[in-house]
């Protein structure tokens, strides 16, 4: 056979095809179990199989029929994205479990809904807008600094600051070895006080590092005492009051987010399957009794109070004294007045008709 090195049929002798399907850890990333680099460690850790297989590398793609288990149980076929918003209070932790024991916005959500994953964070003390999906794609997306994704944060800060100093943001700034990107930074409000300046700040980047907004802001002095997110992307924080979550529209996630989720991935529709605005159950009831009625309906109540156990005799009457009764016409007895001891001798009292 004479060899011509013009044919292009078949695959290049001594290269294997490439392999075909789609890398595992996208995969369980978007059938919602967790995000890529959690995957990761569940798979170092021993957790994940393929086709009854343990794996030991996420260096391995899955091909249509293929059966992922996770700790055993079958992982279901992705479903359609999902997306939402929650305005996250301070004081709740942005992770499934904390070793610390302290409450987290997962712990927050109310029943019902498929397993999420949060789109970024924000730290213990910072609020307002964080995002729910369950699709690991798209988390990981919107997370990249690489997207560029706008955010948007209120803070408030103590210190002196002018507008011309904090122009200087938009170029860049370093703080203990960490670059972070241009920043803008708007001085809405100052209010001199006895200890300061008490600021109101506008601050919009791209990034989102860790505490990025709290360190660049420090970098020019000042000190955060309040961090809101005001928005995420085309999503606002709007009116959502601490604690609620509502879901993002099928026809906002078509329109606004295509392009960060798999085409088969893409849901359908224009209303989103958790309707309306829900106010999810306290994150920690005072009592058993209290964090029953939470988890059903996810109102407070009060915990049920014991009634009071009284003496037993408490409520009889108590035995007429000696010449305490009288006898009027008719022979029924009735009891005498008892301010009638303290009246003085010789008095009559005028009976009325």
């Amino acid at each position: 056979m004479v060899h011509d090195p013009h044919r292009s049929d078949g695959a290049p002798q001594g290269q294997a095809p490439p392999a075909a399907g789609e890398r595992i850890a996208k995969a369980l990333a978007r059938a919602g179990v967790a995000s890529r680099r959690e995957v990761e460690r569940l798979i170092e850790a021993g957790r994940v199989a393929l086709n009854g297989q343990v794996l030991a590398s996420p260096a391995v793609k899955v091909e249509p029929g293929d059966i992922l288990t996770v700790d055993g149980a079958v992982v279901e076929d992705a479903e359609p994205a999902r997306l939402f918003r929650y305005h996250k209070p301070a004081g709740q932790v942005t992770t499934h479990k904390d070793p610390q024991g302290r409450p987290t916005v997962f712990d927050n959500l109310p029943a019902g809904l498929p397993r999420l994953i949060s789109v970024g964070r924000l730290d213990l003390n910072s609020e307002g807008l964080l995002l729910f999906t369950n699709d690991g794609g798209l988390a990981r997306a919107l997370e990249l600094p690489a997207t560029g994704v706008m955010r948007r944060y209120r803070a408030r800060a103590r210190g002196r600051v002018t507008q011309e100093r904090l122009d200087k943001l938009r170029e860049g700034v370093t703080v203990e070895g960490v670059r972070y990107g241009p920043v803008e930074a708007h001085l809405d409000k100052a209010k001199e006080g006895p200890q300061g300046a008490n600021l109101w700040i506008t601050v919009t980047l791209n990034e989102g590092k860790n505490r990025e907004v709290r360190r660049v802001l420090e970098s020019v002095g000042l000190t955060v005492n309040r961090l809101i997110r005001l928005s995420y992307g085309p999503l606002a924080l709007g009116t959502l009051a601490a604690g609620e979550i509502e879901e993002v529209g099928p026809r906002v996630l078509r329109e606004q987010f295509a392009d960060h989720i798999a085409p088969a991935n893409l849901p359908k529709g224009d209303r989103p399957q958790f309707a309306g605005v829900a106010t999810p159950a306290p994150t920690r009831a005072r009592t058993p009794g209290a964090r029953a009625a939470a988890g059903a309906g996810g109102a407070r109540s009060r915990p049920e109070q014991p009634k009071k156990v009284y003496k037993a005799g408490w409520a009889k009457a108590k035995a007429p004294k000696p010449g305490g009764m009288r006898t009027p016409k008719g022979g029924k007895a009735r009891a005498k007045p008892a301010d009638a001891a303290a009246k003085p001798a010789g008095r009559n009292p005028q009976r009325r008709g």
